[in-house]
């Protein structure tokens, strides 16, 4: 959560700020620190190189959990977390990593140690995410490698 928390600072936004307004507010703070400002000022356009990496990084980051993309994307969660088991899942610093053997990979924020521990001793890590991690948690889509064979 310390990641949704500081990406949020970074970009100035709040918890409920929708897509247009995480676009506009990327889009102006993009105009003011674009390394094409500073074409005679290399040590301006290296630390512009910079900002804009990290900004371009926090927009994503905060573009992906966003509640429009989140309720876009839901079909597919929903097929993923009901037709497809679990291949992996790993925890580290309350984010809960899960693969899934469609190719699919999700992390969920905030997601409590003792909560891992009772997923990783659960009989049927599937039927323990469904009923307790994947409706309960901040979550996005890292990756979709590609279809299964």
């Amino acid at each position: 959560m310390k990641k949704i928390a500081d990406y949020r600072k970074l970009l100035n936004v709040d918890k409920s700020a929708d897509l247009k307004t995480l676009k506009a507010t990327y889009r102006t703070i993009m105009k003011s620190c674009h390394p094409d400002k500073f074409v005679n000022d290399e040590a301006g356009r290296i630390e512009a190189e910079e900002k804009s990496v990290e900004m371009i990084e926090a927009y994503h980051f905060l573009l992906s959990i966003c509640p429009e993309v989140i309720e876009q994307q839901l079909p597919i969660y929903k097929e993923t977390i009901a037709n497809s088991a679990i291949q992996d899942f790993d925890w580290k610093g309350q984010v809960l990593e899960v693969v899934f053997l469609d190719g699919s990979k999700y992390e969920y924020f905030g997601v409590p140690r003792n909560e891992y521990i009772k997923l990783v001793n659960a009989d049927s890590p599937g039927r323990f995410a469904r009923r307790h991690i994947f409706f309960t948690y901040t979550y996005r889509n890292v990756l979709k490698t590609s279809e299964p064979a």
